[in-house]
């Protein structure tokens, strides 16, 4: 009998797709009604039954302005800048706090959607990308109040005010890099969730948050724009209060840095996804 009297069977073999950024996208794309329904999710979550509302956006970091301004600016008598110390700190905690905030509760959410995961299948970047994109309301929340301040102290900004957006842009780029990373990390080892706010309390202070670029030695900026919020909030700082230029060598530095992070963090991501509905 010939060979053409035993037709070979079609074999479909399921293999992983590639794992990258352009995956990510690609998953968001195809998925975008999930994951405008889940930001939408979070931040209902977030303010369903609280007395404040959103107000919680502008308590935190604007209490935080009061007590960093009495201790650090009226006590210790921190350099500022020639700003009131005020607008000084607050400027930067506004980049920070988004920052905190949205890896807080991007760390978190597969363990609290850990039910969710092991029934049904869909990106599971979604979760901690969409728990950070729904911090983004808090930010301009906090943005509107970082407005009044300046008319207040009659600050005019300058120029560099249209460089902004892209800090904008590299303070989420950032947060997502560290949040992915530590989502991953955090379904399997639970200390990390338990750790992360004491952890960013020190961070606070690896940051320029209520001290000047100034106060580090010149020698050292470099190796301290490694850390992408440094340039962050002195480009905030810049670009809102008009304290200096725009330091774009401190800013590219952490750009790289945070895209290389990105990246490194959703390839480990997605290494980590098969074991999520195991482990979770």
């Amino acid at each position: 009998m010939t060979d053409s009297a035993h037709p070979t069977k079609a074999v479909t073999v399921i293999a992983p797709g590639r794992q990258g950024l352009m995956s990510s996208m690609r998953d968001l794309i195809e998925y975008r009604d999930l994951f405008v329904f889940w930001i939408w999710r979070s931040v209902k979550i977030r303010y369903a039954q609280s007395a404040l509302g959103i107000g919680w956006a502008i308590v935190q970091p604007l209490f935080s302005t009061i007590v960093f301004t009495i201790i650090f600016g009226n006590l210790a008598k921190i350099n500022s800048d020639g700003l009131p110390y005020a607008a000084f700190s607050f400027a930067a905690l506004l980049p920070w706090t988004f920052f905190a905030n949205s890896v807080t509760e991007s760390t978190g959410s597969l363990i609290q959607n850990a039910n969710m995961i092991s029934k049904i299948y869909f990106p599971r970047i979604i979760l901690p990308l969409g728990a950070m994109v729904a911090k983004l309301l808090d930010f301009a929340i906090a943005m509107v109040v970082m407005i009044a301040m300046i008319c207040w102290y009659r600050i005019v900004p300058g120029i560099q005010i249209l460089a902004l957006p892209f800090l904008i842009l590299l303070m989420f780029t950032t947060s997502a890099g560290v949040g992915i990373l530590l989502t991953a990390m955090a379904i399997q080892f639970r200390d990390i969730k338990y750790g992360i706010n004491f952890a960013l309390q020190l961070l606070m202070y690896a940051a320029p948050v209520v001290y000047p670029l100034s106060k580090v030695p010149e020698k050292y900026h470099l190796v301290y724009a490694l850390n992408p919020m440094v340039g962050v909030i002195e480009g905030f700082r810049s670009c809102l209060l008009n304290s200096r230029p725009l330091p774009w060598e401190l800013i590219l530095i952490g750009g790289v840095t945070s895209t290389l992070l990105l990246l490194f963090s959703i390839h480990y991501f997605h290494t980590k996804e098969r074991l999520f509905a195991d482990v979770a």
